[in-house]
Formats: C-alpha cells, structure tokens, sequence
C-alpha cells in the first residue's frame, strides 16, 4: 500500500492537474444554441433557411399590408364588437363587474401563488394598454380603476391570510352577482331590486361580452355535471349507470347546433304551464352546457380509468369513506391526468359559442359581421373584410392562447406527465 501510494504522488507531482479552461464559443451562449438547434445538420441548415425566407416574405406583407390597410372601421366600432346592443348609458354596470373581477383577480393572485399570479400579470397588462391608447378618458379612467384594484388586491393577497375557501367561496358567489350587476338588478320572492332602472333584457348583450357570459358560464356549470355523469356512467347502480351512459351517448351523438336549435324551439315545452319562456341568453347556455357537459363526462372518464387500482385499495386500506376516498384520492388524481384534454375542450367551447349567431344571438363574430354591411365604410377600396375577420381572429387567439399558457403552468406546477 505504502508504494503504492508513492507511485500515486509521483504521479500527480510529475502530472499536476491543468486549471480548467472554457468552452469553445461555437458551443454556449447565442451561437451554441444556433448551432445545436438550427444549424446542427445539412438538412437542419436547409430547413432553417427556408423557414426564414419563408417567414421574411411573409411578415413584410402583412406589415405592408397592415401599414395601408382601413382600421378606422374596426376601432369606430369598438364598443359594438365590446358589448353589442348594450345600452351605453348603462356602461358603468358591466364596468363594475370588470373592476370586481380584477379585485378577485387580485386577492387571488396574492394568495394562490404562481399561477394566478401571472394570470393577473396579464390582465394587468391588458388594463395599461388600454390606459395608454386613446379610448377616450370614460375608459382609460376605469380602466386606471381596475388596475388599482388590481394591485390593491394583490398587495392585500400577498399580507393577509385569507382561508382558501372563503376565496373560492368569492369566487362562487361572483358569478350571480356578476349576473344581477349586468341585467341592471333582480326579482326575488316578489320583490324587486333595480336601483339602476329598468334591466336590460338580455336580447341587448352581445359582442366580446356575451361570448364570454357564454363561456364562463358554460364551463362552470358544465364541469360539476360532467365528473357526475363519469361517475355515474362508473357506478355500480343499473338505473344510475344506463341513464348516464344513455345521456352521454345521445348528446355526443348529434351536433351542438342541433342543440341549439332544439334549446330554442323544444325548451319552452318542458316549462310549467304559466311560466316565462326564458331568453334566448338563458336557452343557449343549456344546450351549451348540455353539450359540454357530456364530453367532459369521457374526458373525467379517461382519467378515473388511469388512477391504479392500488390507490382504490390503499384508501380502504385506511379507513377512508366512499366519499372521503373520491373527494381525496380518486378525483385529484383523475383531473390532474386530464388538465390538457379538459382545456382544450374548453378553448373548443369559447370558440364554439360562434354558432349562437345561428339562433339570432349577437356573439362577437356575429356583430364583427355586421360592421361589414354599415354603410359609411361601402366607399372604402378593397372593403374591409381582412380588416375586421383579422381583428375578430386576434381576439380569439389571445384569449384561447391565455388559457393554453395557463393550462402548461398549472400542469408544470403540478407535475403533470413528470415522475
């Protein structure tokens, strides 16, 4: 061992270690990247080079284009594509539900960590171009509103404990609220609350508005039906399990248009003898929710399915309720494995409400529409219908890209497809 251990050191004396050096440029930074991505074969290399020129030619028309082209029409009309028919004295109440949203937004933000906060990042965002673009002082002051309330929110979030579920309780209670606040007041046992005036019939939403009313409300009251009718469709019970897979079945068997249509004709018939018939808002949010319903139930499905059976067995393992077993092993697992499949149906569903038009409902296509056939614009050359499709095609793609990059963080943060 002893000479070893000298031939060791004779060694190292006759070899001493050489101080490390750095990596050749070609290989980290900017052109380390380049060279590993884009420029790492011939192929590769060719490949990018097409794609460049592509992309040159490309962009550069569509910013030529874009110099030239007629968007006086699109922001001359931007209360129409907002809020449709919405009365414009009457602003200030979907205005207020827009700065109790930020203030939610907020406290949730500040209490919720990472994910709600960047989603309030955004909105944020959103607020301050708005304040800096010429909309008027009306909007630009409001807008100075919400994100206050905002960062308020925020602020308040980040110091004070608030329980989770009084939050999430807000956020419950937001909804109907959010409703009254629209119509301009409520009918309740008799008695009537309208401290703005008459409401406004419903038939008067439109626009960005009423595709959004559509699709919240869709997705919220679709989500809790749909984990019913996959559990159900799981059950052990004949009666519950069939009726479940007959609903689930029938719905996904025939078109949301379809639906739509039945909501608007079929609908009134099921209604007690002397009852209103609903409006057409209230019609397409059942047929809608119907429909989502039903696609979700396979989604939610797909998921319980994946959930090994070992979990089943260690929640009887310990002592763990039907209920318990469902509320705290089963369904947390289930929709952690489904996030992607569940908003992608949801980013279909925001889209999907387009087909209200065809019902008579003004959603944001439709009212993006009508701008086509205003007279003051028929003398413009070319017309303006890049103009406006483009526009309706950008506000779709940011909100359904904000619930994509959404989706990728709650998946991020939770770990999906990681082990």
């Amino acid at each position: 061992m002893a000479q070893a251990e000298l031939d060791t050191r004779t060694w190292v004396n006759r070899n001493p270690p050489q101080p490390g050096r750095k990596a050749p440029p070609s290989e980290v930074g900017v052109v380390g990247w380049l060279r590993a991505n884009l420029f790492s074969s011939l192929g590769n290399t060719l490949l990018t080079l097409l794609t460049a020129v592509a992309l040159y030619y490309l962009v550069s028309n569509l910013l030529r284009w874009g110099a030239q082209a007629a968007w006086e029409p699109v922001w001359a009309n931007r209360k129409l594509m907002a809020v449709g028919g919405y009365p414009a004295e009457r602003l200030m109440q979907p205005m207020v539900v827009l700065m109790l949203l930020s203030l939610l937004f907020g406290l949730s933000a500040g209490r919720w960590g990472e994910l709600m906060r960047n989603l309030a990042i955004g909105l944020g965002v959103i607020f301050a171009v708005w304040m800096v673009i010429p909309a008027g002082s009306w909007v630009q002051t409001r807008m100075g509103i919400c994100l206050a309330l905002l960062v308020l929110g925020a602020l308040v979030g980040s110091r004070v404990a608030i329980a989770d579920r009084l939050l999430t309780l807000a956020w419950v209670i937001f909804i109907p609220i959010a409703l009254i606040m629209l119509h301009g007041g409520v009918t309740l046992l008799g008695i009537e609350w309208y401290p703005w005036g008459a409401g406004v019939p419903s038939n008067l939403y439109g626009g960005l508005l009423l595709t959004s009313l559509l699709t919240v409300l869709g997705i919220t009251l679709s989500f809790p039906i749909g984990v019913a009718l996959a559990l159900g469709r799981r059950s052990e019970l004949p009666a519950i399990k069939y009726f479940c897979i007959a609903y689930i079945e029938l719905i996904r068997g025939v078109p949301l248009i379809s639906l739509l249509f039945m909501a608007m004709v079929v609908l009134p018939l099921f209604l007690p003898a002397g009852m209103t018939n609903p409006a057409g808002v209230t019609r397409a949010v059942v047929a809608i929710t119907l429909f989502s319903a039903a696609y979700l139930a396979e989604t939610v499905r797909g998921g319980l399915q994946a959930v090994p059976r070992g979990q089943y067995e260690a929640a009887d393992a310990v002592g763990l309720g039907g209920w318990q077993k469902l509320r705290l092993i089963v369904l947390p697992q289930a929709l952690r494995a489904v996030i992607p499949a569940i908003v992608g149906q949801f980013i279909g569903l925001f889209k999907d409400t387009s087909l209200v038009a065809l019902v008579g409902l003004s959603d944001f296509l439709n009212v993006s529409r009508s701008i086509l056939v205003q007279p003051a614009w028929s003398q413009i050359p070319g017309g303006i219908t890049h103009e406006v499709y483009l526009s309706v095609a950008a506000v779709y793609l940011i909100f359904s890209f904000g619930m994509s990059w959404a989706s990728r963080r709650l998946e991020t943060r939770l770990g999906v497809g990681q082990r």
